[in-house]
């Protein structure tokens, strides 16, 4: 008499269930790391940008880069950033920068970040809320 060697089907189908479970309970929390790294990718771009304002700040006597242009705006704060201008991670995920006088701003979603030259502001310009769920991106 041969014996066989093998799974049987229901083996098999057992096993697949046990890790279609598995990946039930861990898609979930998986997802919610990628949102969570998101948030921490945006709020790092954001105090980059911020410090190098704050830096240029500090060594043009108090005053804030002003600019009419996205590409002057760059320009002035190239000595102070390690690499490119950084992209947003959200919403149009360019690195445009809208100039505005409005204080304080308002996200209105046209391109990835806004700043006001006269008080130094700048924000993501993303009216999305967060992937924590607790504000928008124009919060941070």
């Amino acid at each position: 008499m041969k014996t066989r060697k093998g799974f049987t089907l229901i083996e098999l189908v057992v096993v697949v269930m046990i890790i279609g479970i598995l990946v039930a309970i861990a898609a979930p929390k998986m997802l919610n790391i990628t949102g969570e790294a998101t948030d921490s990718s945006v709020r790092m771009s954001l105090n980059v940008v911020r410090d190098a304002i704050e830096t240029y700040a500090s060594q043009n006597a108090g005053v804030y880069p002003t600019a009419a242009s996205d590409t002057a705006f760059k320009e002035a704060l190239k000595p102070y950033l390690r690499g490119v201008f950084p992209k947003s991670l959200v919403g149009t995920k360019d690195s445009t920068v809208t100039m505005s006088t409005d204080d304080p701003l308002a996200a209105n979603g046209s391109s990835g970040w806004m700043y006001n030259g006269t008080t130094g502001e700048f924000i993501l310009n993303c009216t999305d809320p967060s992937k924590d769920g607790t504000t928008t991106y124009a919060q941070f």
